[in-house]
């Protein structure tokens, strides 16, 4: 969708397509969770697929790719409220996992080619909603 030509921050402006469409997806699906899981897979297979051939063009980790920040975020959101501040929280944890990288999620991008383009921004998006459903459980519990 050219969000990868903007030229300045392409990640988080890929992120912000994704929070757009899953946000969209889950207002007007029934069983969001299901559709975001069988986006998130046919759009990592061919994140690795479409990386993969681009890497010998455009070098290894192109920041005009930014199919793995849209793939991260809708991991971020799966399984969370519908409810716009989770969801921008949801963002931000994602971001700042993505960028600084801090646990193992730096490992993934020792996988091969479109492998760690991905696989990265896969283990950030788990590693927000993980963050997030334990933020989710604590806060019900507290009201």
């Amino acid at each position: 969708m050219g969000l990868g030509l903007i030229p300045l921050a392409t990640g988080t402006f890929g992120a912000l397509g994704g929070l757009g469409a899953g946000y969209l997806i889950k207002l007007y699906t029934v069983e969001p969770n299901i559709y975001l899981i069988i986006l998130i897979i046919i759009f990592t297979l061919s994140g690795v697929y479409s990386s993969n051939k681009i890497i010998p063009e455009w070098g290894k980790d192109p920041s005009r790719i930014v199919i793995d920040e849209v793939v991260g975020m809708w991991i971020s959101m799966l399984f969370i409220p519908n409810n716009i501040l989770i969801m921008l929280a949801a963002f931000v944890l994602f971001r700042i996992f993505d960028i600084f990288k801090p646990l193992f999620i730096k490992k993934f991008e020792l996988f091969p080619r479109g492998w760690g383009i991905m696989l990265d921004d896969i283990a950030a998006g788990c590693v927000a909603n993980i963050v997030l459903q334990v933020f989710i459980v604590l806060k019900n519990q507290l009201v």
